[in-house]
């Protein structure tokens, strides 16, 4: 290709053969209106609603609300638009749905919506500083403020299409890796439970041992089998609650290369990156600990209170999280799968005013049934893979997340083009 030349505009330096238009000349711009609150239901009745950035999934809304009498409706495929503060978040509608006015549906008219989404989400940090001051209290943007907002395309609509192809083949497969996730995730609860739960694990003749008549025996959690024991958390495994290094000391976080992470990353259903990196000084010398990947951990505080995750890679933690360490008779998986089975049971013993949480001695006295070796193993080796394919696919989505994220700039602006 020929050398690209580049020229500059009111909203940087673009390629020549590109232009600067507004919003509202290439896209078409429907805002939202929030219908009665007595026209909400969750029982399926009319259309999906939306009301704003809390509905929104990684690339499709999540639906939870039906709206029986919808005033503002987005078609299927067409762009969501969060419109009150947050600005800029995105999703793509996936059915059609009815929207409230913290939304707005915007459709290409050229019809290519996959390329006004990268569009947007290229824009989302100029689109939220240009209006994060338009409300009277919270930052909001009206339809003139959309229409006219200023945007760099290139003239070409294949060129259009080619971007648009790219980002969203790399979105594709990241969601197919976290519905391949799901899937797997839900086999193993399945599994864990059939066995651990309702007793119908294989017995030595590959039935299932409760229906088909194995002995059950009394204990602190109800009726188990035979040779099986109940025992606590703080008695079989070690728990680690984490630290936070003095934030005013510079040699606890600079160039740090061991990771850390807060509280707010076991919301993620695996963790596979840091919050942060910090210094082999700031784990000597404070209360943080390093734990081992496959450690389950669990917030015990605040927003986060109650969520469960894994972690996928050796990282220290804060202070409102602890850390369940496999044992060597008890694999990580087991650790997990029952906490997630137990977590309502133990966040019942929260405490506190405005600030809910539980503390490390909730957690140790958490019973834990302890199923004999034997069958543990079998379990381990039914699980083990299991899981490891679900590590493979959230670090494959990571990196894919990575070049998405490294393209999207360098498409938008031109600095790659597409033949």
């Amino acid at each position: 290709m020929k050398p690209q030349k580049f020229k500059k505009t009111e909203i940087g330096e673009i390629p020549e053969d590109w232009e600067v238009v507004k919003l509202g000349e290439k896209a078409i711009i429907t805002m939202g209106q929030s219908p009665p609150s007595n026209t909400y239901n969750v029982d399926g009745e009319g259309l999906p609603f939306f009301q704003g950035r809390k509905d929104f999934g990684s690339r499709h809304p999540t639906i939870t609300t039906w709206c029986s009498e919808p005033k503002k409706k987005a078609n299927k495929g067409e762009v969501l638009l969060s419109v009150r503060a947050p600005i800029g978040d995105l999703n793509i509608s996936n059915k059609e749905c009815c929207i409230g006015r913290g939304l707005a549906a915007l459709s290409w008219r050229s019809k290519n919506n996959e390329f006004l989404f990268y569009l947007l989400k290229y824009n989302q940090r100029r689109l939220e500083s240009d209006f994060e001051s338009g409300g009277t209290v919270f930052g909001c943007v009206g339809k003139d403020g959309l229409s006219n907002f200023l945007v760099a395309i290139s003239n070409f609509e294949q060129e259009q299409s080619s971007i648009a192809s790219i980002l969203s083949s790399l979105d594709s497969k990241i969601e197919l890796n976290q519905q391949m996730n799901k899937t797997l995730e839900a086999i193993g609860q399945a599994i864990f439970k059939h066995w651990f739960i309702d007793f119908e694990f294989p017995n030595e003749k590959g039935k299932p041992y409760k229906s088909s008549g194995g002995e059950m025996i009394d204990s602190e959690l109800g009726k188990i089998p035979r040779g099986w024991k109940v025992s606590k958390i703080g008695d079989e495994f070690e728990t680690i609650l984490g630290g936070t290094p003095s934030t005013t000391n510079k040699s606890y976080w600079e160039n740090g290369t061991i990771p850390w992470i807060n509280s707010g990353k076991i919301n993620e259903f695996r963790i596979t990156e840091p919050t942060a990196f910090i210094t082999e000084e700031a784990v000597n010398k404070s209360a943080t600990k390093l734990m081992r990947k496959g450690t389950t951990v669990l917030a015990i505080t605040g927003a986060t209170l109650g969520q469960v995750s894994r972690i996928e890679i050796d990282t220290c933690a804060n202070q409102s999280v602890i850390g369940v360490i496999e044992n060597k008779d008890i694999p990580s998986e087991y650790v997990y799968l029952w906490i997630k089975h137990k977590i309502i049971g133990l966040i019942s013993h929260q405490t506190g005013g405005a600030q809910q949480h539980i503390n490390k001695n909730n957690v140790n006295e958490l019973d834990i049934l302890l199923p004999n070796n034997s069958l543990m193993l079998k379990f381990k080796g039914v699980m083990r893979p299991i899981f490891k394919n679900i590590s493979i696919n959230c670090f494959e989505s990571q990196i894919l997340s990575q070049i998405r994220d490294a393209l999207l700039p360098k498409l938008m602006l031109g600095k790659i083009r597409i033949k």
